[in-house]
């Protein structure tokens, strides 16, 4: 991993820093909000994920002096700003959703106070993060849905590059996914691991039946058999006369809901009850909803997760909103430009059980859906590492129990609740 976060940034970040600072700009305070002006299409709902990551990376964000010495000769900056940058420490507040908290469009999800200078430059970095990890965050969710309660595995990390994976992981596991196959994942975040042999593995033996028996004696009897090498019944009376009482057997090919069913009528007739079934193979929201009637016991979910099912950014903006001007006034700003408008001002935000109250007042009807998440330039320790995660987690299974019963469903439609500007 990168020592410094610094330059995971736009090269318009630092040129704006520089121009501000020679108009005299640059320490004026602002507020930057994160927002979306629109949630994917179809989509009743998204959730908000890598605040924490956000917060941690933010700490990391520092110049240190070969960033320094890479800014000058690529003549990035001058040496003024140079100089400055050398001292270069977030020391703002940050407020915003829970991470895994439910967010509607216009959702002021993370709202950043500090000098114009402090906050600009972070820009990039904040959008990396949220409108990725939010894609899957929301993607996941709804495949949590579809499982009913089902068992449910991250498997993605072939499909993106080495650190999106780990980031990919820790956002399925926050909308209810149970366990991941990436172990960078499980020792960063606190995340349960979960694998055990693919395809390679049998066609490494001589024999099925002998790849079968060096996985049993290696791990033991409850361990999950891949029986889609070659043919799948033969594969499931070869693991169960192996071992009796299988953990479990995965399916990674053919019309699943026929297979789940064949083999499910296989495995009983086999005196294997106890025998658990789970699929793979290109799941999405819609497979497995598809497959909610099959006697599946677990599904394992790769690409489609790990690029948000279809919708791989969340669309999130960093606008500034307002500003202080030369005599400490405070003015508020938006664009007004042809569909990207957006309202002025600091934003709030609240939920009824019909609708999102979001207001440049506070207002105390319904749920608070601000929290202050960094005070000072430092992290509130509840919404970071491992235990920030947990939270994360827990709260969206909470928060996801608000919705109406329409507001789950797979069916394009409109948001599951509409929000209201005022």
């Amino acid at each position: 991993m990168l020592n410094t976060t610094a330059l995971l940034t736009d090269r318009y970040e630092l040129t704006m820093l520089q121009a501000a600072r020679h108009s005299g700009t640059a320490n004026r305070d602002c507020v930057f909000e994160v927002f979306t002006r629109h949630l994917p299409a179809g989509r009743r709902y998204g959730v908000v994920a890598g605040t924490g990551r956000v917060l941690e990376q933010i700490q990391n964000f520092r110049f240190d002096e070969a960033t320094l010495h890479w800014l000058q000769s690529e003549k990035v900056v001058d040496q003024e700003t140079l100089a400055w940058l050398a001292d270069y420490k977030f020391k703002g507040n940050i407020s915003g959703y829970r991470e895994g908290e439910i967010y509607f469009a216009h959702s002021p999800v993370l709202t950043v106070e500090a000098t114009f200078a402090e906050a600009v430059i972070l820009e990039t970095l904040i959008l990396s993060i949220m409108n990725y990890d939010s894609a899957v965050a929301s993607a996941a969710s709804r495949m949590h849905t579809a499982a009913g309660g089902r068992f449910l595995a991250e498997m993605g990390s072939r499909r993106v590059n080495e650190y999106s994976a780990v980031a990919a992981a820790r956002a399925a596991y926050i909308a209810g996914f149970d366990a991941s196959s990436n172990l960078e994942a499980g020792r960063s975040w606190g995340l349960p691991t979960m694998g055990t042999a693919a395809h390679a593995f049998t066609l490494l033996h001589d024999t099925e039946e002998r790849a079968f028996q060096a996985q049993l004696e290696t791990f033991g009897e409850q361990t999950t058999l891949l029986v889609d090498t070659f043919d799948i019944d033969a594969a499931v009376r070869k693991a169960i006369a192996l071992a009796p009482k299988l953990g479990a057997v995965r399916i990674d090919s053919g019309d699943l809901g026929l297979e789940v069913k064949r083999v499910r009528q296989l495995l009983d007739s086999l005196n294997a009850q106890q025998t658990k079934i789970t699929v793979t193979n290109d799941l999405d929201e819609f497979a497995i909803a598809a497959l909610a009637a099959s006697p599946v016991d677990s599904y394992g979910v790769g690409t489609s997760v790990s690029t948000g099912s279809g919708a791989i950014t969340a669309g999130f903006v960093y606008k500034l909103v307002s500003h202080k001007d030369d005599n400490g006034d405070w003015i508020d700003v938006a664009k007004t430009s042809a569909l990207k408008t957006n309202a002025g001002g600091k934003k709030f935000a609240t939920r009824l059980a019909d609708q999102e109250i979001v207001s440049t007042g506070q207002i105390a009807e319904g749920r608070n859906l601000i929290v202050e998440l960094a005070i000072g330039g430092e992290a509130v320790s509840d919404y970071v590492g491992v235990t920030g995660v947990k939270n994360a987690r827990a709260h969206h299974a909470a928060a996801k129990l608000e919705l109406p019963t329409a507001g789950l469903s797979l069916m394009r439609g409109d948001a599951a609740l509409p929000t209201t500007i005022r």
